[in-house]
C-alpha cells in the first residue's frame, strides 16, 4: 500500500478524518451528476464526493484531481475550494 494511502487510513482510524456514508437516497443524485459530467467523464467516486459535499454543505475538497474538480459545481452553481 502506498504511504499516502496508509497515512489517510491511519487518520481515519484515529478519528482525524471521518468517512461519511452514502445511502439509497443519494443514488439518484449520483446518477444525475455522472450524466451531467459525462463529457469528462465523472466516475462513481467523484460523483459520490460531490453528492456528499452537497448533502453535508461541504465546500472544500482534498484531491489531486484538480482538473476535473475545478469543473464540478455543487448544486450546479457553487465552485468548491480545492486543497492542496
Amino acid at each position: 500500500m502506498p504511504d499516502g494511502q496508509d497515512a489517510i487510513l491511519r487518520k481515519v482510524a484515529d478519528g482525524s478524518i471521518a468517512l461519511l456514508p452514502l445511502g439509497v437516497e443519494d443514488g439518484p443524485r449520483i446518477r444525475e451528476l455522472m450524466r451531467q459530467y459525462s463529457d469528462l467523464p465523472m466516475d462513481l467516486a467523484g460523483a459520490a464526493l460531490v453528492r456528499v459535499a452537497e448533502r453535508e454543505n461541504i465546500r472544500q475538497f482534498f484531491t489531486i484531481d484538480r482538473q476535473d474538480f475545478s469543473v464540478y459545481r455543487l448544486h450546479g452553481r457553487v465552485r468548491p475550494v480545492i486543497l492542496p
